[in-house]
């Protein structure tokens, strides 16, 4: 299967409903739709900028180095602070990312 027929499988409102089902239960109130999909939009901003989801790239293992990305989502969040108008927590973002990325493993998506 081609990257990009994998891409077509991967759904948003998948995702979430995913994400939210594997979310600890003392997160499940602490989180609306949008506060995870900023995360999940972060995970794919650090995606692009490793050249992850190249369609013209022919390697097709990827090793998505799991600290580094979640290097990156602290970050972005904790500069956006303001802008996105939360502060979310270490926990949290860990969260988020383990359910995005066990999605994208139901899907094999990065394989």
């Amino acid at each position: 299967m081609s990257q990009e027929d994998k891409v077509l499988d991967y759904d948003e409102d998948n995702s979430l409903r995913f994400i939210r089902e594997n979310l600890p239960e003392e997160m499940q109130g602490d989180l609306s739709d949008d506060e995870i999909n900023y995360i999940v939009d972060l995970i794919y901003d650090f995606y692009e900028e490793k050249g992850y989801l190249d369609e013209n790239d022919d390697d097709s293992e990827i090793e998505i180095d799991e600290e580094e990305l979640l290097e990156y989502i602290y970050e972005n969040t904790r500069k956006n602070k303001d802008i996105i108008g939360r502060d979310y927590t270490d926990e949290q973002i860990e969260a988020i990312v383990a359910g995005e990325l066990a999605y994208c493993d139901t899907l094999n998506l990065f394989e």
